[in-house]
């Protein structure tokens, strides 16, 4: 689904063959359709039981939807300039402090971005607090985590700093003649598989002592909506596919294992939508549901119920920006090896039509991707449709195609909503053929007018949304047989 801060959309699960694990909450296709929420609220109680039956939820967490954004207000550009700029109300001491503590702090992210460009662990662990053995190792394991990814680029930049932030007992048990914290812009991209750099603000702890500055910590005063780097959260495992590059933290699930089910869904988008994209996946598996709110920024048990999430790891949206599959590592094992694969294939379509970025509504976003993901692995009708049907069977018939706020985690009817899009956009493809219904999206897509969706429905499928929608009203009781 499209998320817009936390709002979600369910996609239909499905239990593989001998298994009914089905895809739990999270950007996954599956059997039952069913609903999904990015917190764990009363209405979606009834969800944990429907994972067991192979529920899934499809979620899409893009700048473009107004979802998971950056803190910091570090300019865009990496070029741009690095110095500290101090508050108009600064005093002339104040504002010398400042620059000199800019210059202190970027010397030392200079070393840093320097060791890791030489694969030198002592020059970067030179850098590193002596006086902290904790942060220490875990530096061992970011500068190892960093010489394993196939980066192409690594930069630190100095933004700003809050010499408020460390409260005194923080300063005090730092020690030395003084210490501060930084928001730093990080930005790294993947060789093979990034059009353009992941950009994140990270908080730097700095303290100096005996005429040196050292970083102290990468992880101090967090702030809501702030998103944590990947290779910041403990040692990683990556494997590399024909298409895919699996990025585990979970020293228990062997990326390797995730990498075929990767290429596939890859194989199977580019099937529907042409292969007129990069064709890369990069799929994150955290260890626990804690890293991967980290990895989105998202507050505690937001994504309780979610088994997947694709997320544009750049502030703003942007045709090429990087995007990553995060896993639910809980839910997304739960799945099953064909409840996984609908999953990916689900967000890899999302990937594909640069779903984080695009003015497309959601139901034809989440509705195209449920339609790729079950062209996939085919779903009985009466299991991915569920919920809806026996609306349909009681009189419930959906007057029109779904809103916006049918997706979003507290909607009630959210399973419907995924149901109902999917069987939108599997009645485009039957009646004018699967070309025409890729032919609709894009057009959709890529339209700058106000009217893109209404043109679409005239030009593509020669007819008025008003029309489109009776025609899927009568598809909808038919197959429900109501």
């Amino acid at each position: 689904m499209i998320d817009e801060q936390g709002d979600t959309v369910p996609l239909p699960a499905v239990h593989s063959s001998g298994d009914r694990n089905g895809c739990p909450s999270g950007d996954s296709g599956g059997d039952p359709p069913g609903p999904g929420g990015n917190a764990p609220r009363p209405p979606f109680a009834p969800i944990l039981k429907k994972v067991a039956a192979g529920v899934a939820i499809c979620l899409v967490a893009g700048a473009g939807y107004a979802g998971l954004q950056q803190v910091a207000n570090a300019p865009a550009d990496p070029q741009a300039p690095t110095a500290h700029q101090p508050s108009t109300s600064a005093t002339p001491d104040e504002a010398q402090a400042g620059v000199q503590r800019a210059a202190m702090g970027t010397a030392v992210l200079q070393k840093l971005t320097d060791a890791v460009e030489k694969d030198d662990r002592t020059g970067f662990m030179k850098a590193i607090d002596p006086k902290d053995a904790s942060f220490r190792a875990s530096a061992r394991t970011i500068f190892s985590n960093l010489t394993t990814l196939p980066l192409a680029t690594f930069q630190l930049r100095y933004v700003s700093d809050d010499t408020a932030a460390l409260t005194p007992q923080r300063q005090s048990q730092l020690g030395g003649t003084q210490s501060w914290l930084a928001q730093v812009e990080v930005s790294w991209q993947l060789s093979g598989y990034d059009v353009k750099p992941a950009r994140e603000t990270l908080p730097v702890t700095f303290v100096t002592r005996d005429g040196a500055t050292y970083a102290s910590s990468f992880s101090e005063r967090f702030v809501a909506g702030q998103r944590r780097p990947v290779w910041a959260l403990g040692p990683v495992d990556v494997a590399k596919g024909d298409h895919s590059l699996v990025i585990s933290l979970d020293s228990e699930a062997n990326a390797k294992s995730y990498v075929s089910v990767a290429d596939k869904a890859v194989e199977s988008v580019s099937k529907v939508w042409g292969r007129g994209w990069r064709q890369k996946v990069i799929v994150y598996l955290p260890a626990k549901q804690a890293q991967m709110e980290g990895i989105l920024g998202a507050q505690p048990n937001t994504y309780t119920q979610i088994a997947a999430v694709t997320m544009a790891e750049l502030d703003t949206p942007a045709v090429g920006a990087p995007v990553r599959i995060v896993a639910n590592p809980k839910l997304f094992e739960e799945l099953g090896k064909q409840g996984r694969r609908i999953v990916l294939t689900h967000e890899t379509t999302h990937v594909a039509s640069n779903a984080t970025a695009s003015p497309v509504p959601l139901w034809l976003a989440e509705g195209f991707a449920d339609y790729v993901a079950f062209t996939a692995v085919p779903v009985q009708d009466e299991s991915a449709a569920k919920e809806l049907f026996k609306a349909v069977r009681a009189g419930k018939l959906p007057a029109t195609l779904p809103t916006p706020e049918a997706f979003a985690a507290s909607a009630t009817e959210l399973p419907q909503a995924y149901e109902s899009a999917w069987l939108a956009c599997r009645l485009i493809a039957e009646r004018e053929g699967q070309d025409k219904l890729v032919k609709f999206y894009r057009a959709v897509h890529t339209s700058k007018s106000a009217t893109g969706l209404a043109d679409a429905f005239k030009s593509v499928l020669g007819m008025t949304e008003a029309e489109f929608v009776v025609e899927w009203q009568k598809y909808l009781k038919r197959l429900a047989g109501a």
